[in-house]
């Protein structure tokens, strides 16, 4: 049954009132006691509202139009959502529903700027959905220029090192937004407008070279939002340093949105059967090839330099870069199993690394740090942090029972199955350095010696561990179940234009080998239950022991010593790849970062730290106003 409405408004309309009211409520009252629960409640009622709208996308409602109208240059501007736009619309309510949540208790009110980060998250949900929801070109590029500004702003929020890395971010967000530019300029050119039906019809009449032209603008325009190798440098210190579940909403959602235009543009206007024809001359690589290679040398490079960090947020944002390769190489691979395994780890990336993400500041929130070289034993502490993180990094590493291992198997599936084994491997080193680095992050936090200073610290406050464990339990359902999951992505799937995968509650059910995790997780369930049982029934031998009253080496441990191997986790490695990071990648890095900071000169006379996101939100207000002259609600 539809989701009906009074006063003749959709249900996108709705959602659009509530970001809009969001956005301007938790500005003016963020601070007070109650803002942390009033945030909660409205991303609660936005989220609800989405659910409610995709219940109406799979009855069979085609799209959700909303009635708002704008005209910008003569262009009249409509907003519309279709089974693509409501799968990331999904995440990203739900993203901020679980950070508000976080924020509203203990968190919350030892912020000194909680008014900014609830007003900042609350402006990057409105831009988001004019965004997902744009009905052509340019509303998309509007809509991606707001949404680029709404990052901007909730990086800056702190100030410090993520201030510079938001300047750096910048200076990529405006080259992108140049490129995109030029391509709705080349679409308009052609098609005579920037309806996504006109390009369509025009891309027949397209020539060769103007077809390339689009493929490098919307990839290079939008990949800079993914962080896509070689725009990649920006994003770790830019969203690590932001604070709390701001980050965790950067990480989870953010950079999701450059997947979702790239997905539209290049999958849903231009078509696989297009980009296919697109073959560099004599040679045969397809164009689709040369993304795929992008999103591989991404899947790989910024693994490894997540090995080499030594503060668990950017070891963790570094992964966040390399997780959007998995996701994109899915999804070009352009079979039903590729695209339906690439839009599935974009779920259950959200689940799993927002998981890890809170549980990191819960930590730094109790210890003060997040050098991994400081840290260790924390797991008798801060028990429920630690299954917390244990779960997340289960589903980071893509290992059973978590959501992350089925999403995984199901790209490793589709590349093996489409014979593309150099590509294959690329995803299975990167795989193996994902393993190596969250081993290092649990490790160097909770396992080995607890630190003396560390000893009276408590676990996190309920209102930071319910919001953890509860996206870990999502991530833990939908491996089990993940035919709920791919129930989701059904939807974004049929949208694109993709045959829909066939599924069971369990799993897929291939030609070539099906996967049902009810047996996986059973199997590996009853396998512990059995270990369990021996080792606590049968055996009963066991007897505790305080860490310190151990020993090793023939010598006595005391709390002075330090008995946790921590620093230079992976020396041979560390060998291995530090010549090459500390070579070609760094010089890369300071080279941008002298532009940025170039451009951040020029800027910071306008754009000071502290005010930024007072003034993008007058500019957005003002720039609707001027131009809405011509329009409004209504046609």
């Amino acid at each position: 049954m539809p989701f009906a409405l009074p006063f003749d408004m959709t249900s996108l309309d709705l959602l659009m009132a509530i970001a809009a009211a969001a956005t301007v409520l938790l500005y003016l009252f963020g601070t007070a006691r109650l803002g942390g629960y009033l945030a909660t409640l409205l991303h609660g009622a936005a989220l609800a509202v989405t659910v409610a709208m995709g219940l109406d996308l799979a009855a069979g409602a085609g799209a959700i139009p909303s009635s708002l109208r704008l005209t910008v240059l003569g262009q009249q501007l409509a907003w519309t959502l279709d089974g693509l736009g409501w799968f990331f619309l999904l995440l990203t309510t739900g993203a901020a529903f679980f950070s508000s949540w976080y924020m509203a208790g203990e968190w919350g009110r030892v912020q000194q700027r909680a008014r900014i980060q609830h007003g900042t998250l609350a402006l990057n949900v409105l831009t988001m959905v004019l965004l997902l929801s744009a009905g052509d070109l340019l509303g998309l590029f509007i809509g991606w220029e707001f949404v680029s500004w709404a990052a901007f702003a909730m990086m800056i929020q702190a100030g410090g090192p993520a201030t510079q890395a938001a300047y750096r971010y910048m200076l990529y967000a405006l080259a992108g937004a140049m490129a995109l530019f030029a391509a709705i300029l080349v679409v308009h050119g052609a098609a005579g407008g920037f309806g996504f039906d006109q390009m369509r019809a025009a891309l027949p009449d397209m020539s060769t070279g103007m077809l390339w032209t689009l493929f490098a603008l919307f990839a290079g325009g939008f990949g800079v939002k993914m962080a896509l190798v070689p725009t990649h440098l920006w994003q770790a210190p830019a969203y690590s340093y932001t604070p709390g579940a701001s980050s965790a909403f950067l990480n989870a959602v953010s950079a999701r949105m450059g997947l979702f235009a790239l997905i539209l543009s290049l999958v849903k206007l231009i078509g696989f059967d297009t980009l296919a024809g697109l073959r560099i001359p004599m040679t045969g690589i397809e164009s689709t090839d040369i993304l795929a290679w992008v999103a591989a040398i991404t899947m790989v490079v910024p693994t490894y330099i997540a090995l080499m960090q030594t503060d668990a947020r950017m070891l963790l944002t570094w992964h966040g870069i390399g997780q959007g390769g998995y996701m994109l190489l899915g999804i070009l691979v352009a079979t039903p199993l590729g695209v339906a395994g690439g839009l599935l780890h974009v779920f259950n990336y959200a689940t799993y690394q927002m998981a890890l993400i809170l549980a990191v500041f819960a930590v730094i929130h109790r210890t003060g740090t997040a050098d991994l070289d400081e840290l260790g034993g924390l797991i008798t502490r801060m028990p429920l942090t630690y299954v917390a993180l244990l779960m997340g990094i289960i589903g980071l590493a893509g290992l059973p029972p978590m959501n992350g291992f089925v999403s995984k198997w199901m790209i490793y599936k589709a590349l093996i199955v489409t014979q593309q084994p150099l590509l294959s491997i690329a995803a299975f080193v990167g795989t193996l350095g994902t393993i190596l680095s969250v081993y290092k992050l649990i490790h160097n936090i909770f396992l080995g010696q607890l630190r003396v200073e560390h000893r009276e610290i408590r676990e996190a406050p309920w209102s930071m561990t319910l919001p953890m464990l509860v996206l870990a339990g999502i991530g833990f359902v939908t491996g089990f179940a993940p035919g709920l999951a791919l129930s989701i992505v059904d939807q974004a799937q049929a949208a694109m234009g993709v045959a829909l995968l066939p599924h069971h509650l369990g799993g897929v059910v291939l030609a070539t080998g099906s996967l049902n995790m009810l047996w996986v997780v059973g199997v590996l369930v009853g396998a512990i239950g059995v270990g369990a049982l021996i080792f606590y029934v049968l055996g009963n031998r066991r007897f505790e022991t305080h860490q310190y009253d151990n020993y090793a080496g023939g010598h006595f441990l005391s709390a002075d010593i330090r008995y946790h191997f921590s620093h230079e986790f992976y020396p041979g490695l560390a060998r291995v790849i530090g010549p090459w990071y500390r070579g070609w990648v760094v010089r890369m890095e300071h080279g941008l970062g002298v532009l940025a900071e170039v451009s951040g000169d020029l800027w910071h006379g306008v754009f000071r730290a502290a005010y930024t996101p007072l003034y993008v939100l007058i500019v957005a207000v003002l720039g609707l106003f001027w131009a809405g002259g011509a329009g409004g609600f209504g046609s």
